[in-house]
């Protein structure tokens, strides 16, 4: 940590112990921007804490991110000064993009931060999107999707790739346009998980919670094996590609889209 870094972070400490968090009426926001050229393959990973990642599927080549930084503090002053030193490192390969919130060096207190990123990337890549104390989010999307939260959910709207969600602490909701062959995975620890599916999706479908019930409903559904409360198996429409579904101390909805939707 530089010495003009360390001089700001005790200020910074000196005003936080006389100020409580409710207190922060300082802000001050910016934007970092980027666009990267990706092979039609590639991958682009996202990491944030104390944030938000948004997604949304494009037709272009490249792949472009937008991320908006916030600080808030005891006043603007200081607000304005926080605001540029929240790192964000980026990596860049011809195959692999990595952006990732690096946050701020030193001892801060009486202060808080959050990056919020948003993120455009064409259809054909793998989109890997990690996210902790915050939501992930993703919109119109026909690529492969992996999505991580902790304290926090995920959101899925008009998907059509592979999807593969985690959430612990958080909700998992995903509505999909259709279902790929490459299958569905969605698993959560603490939280809910409510799937909407086209009604004439062809899957083989896994569905099982601990402590909580499974509910399917408007599907075709011919069950397989074992069926409970907590336990549903079985084929929808004949069967096809695997939907697996998993929570522990939640419920599961797994549902038919309405046809406006």
């Amino acid at each position: 940590m530089t010495l003009r870094t360390a001089a700001f972070a005790a200020s910074l400490f000196a005003a936080g112990c006389h100020s409580p968090a409710g207190q922060l009426t300082g802000q001050a926001s910016d934007e970092w921007v980027r666009s990267y050229e990706l092979r039609p393959d590639g991958e682009i990973q996202v990491s944030a804490s104390n944030g938000t990642i948004d997604l949304e599927g494009y037709d272009g080549k490249t792949v472009e991110v937008r991320a908006e930084r916030t600080a808030r503090a005891v006043n603007d002053a200081a607000a304005r000064e926080l605001v540029s030193k929240i790192v964000i490192s980026d990596e860049v390969t011809p195959d692999r993009v990595a952006v990732r919130t690096e946050g701020i060096s030193g001892l801060l207190i009486g202060v808080s931060y959050e990056v919020k990123y948003h993120v455009r990337a064409p259809h054909s890549v793998i989109a890997r999107l990690r996210v902790t104390n915050g939501v992930v989010r993703a919109k119109a999307f026909d690529g492969h999707l992996i999505a991580a939260s902790t304290n926090g959910g995920i959101v899925g709207q008009e998907l059509g790739g592979r999807v593969e969600a985690r959430a612990t602490n958080g909700n998992v909701q995903m509505a999909l346009e259709a279902v790929s062959p490459a299958g569905v995975s969605l698993r959560t620890t603490n939280g809910r998980v409510d799937l909407t599916l086209p009604a004439a999706a062809k899957a083989d479908l896994s569905a099982e919670c601990r402590n909580g019930a499974v509910a399917v409903e408007g599907l075709s559904l011919e069950p397989v094996g074992e069926q409970s409360r907590r336990a549903v198996h079985g084929k929808l429409n004949g069967g096809g590609a695997p939907i697996e579904v998993n929570t522990t101390n939640g419920a599961i909805r797994i549902r038919s889209r309405a046809p406006d939707q």
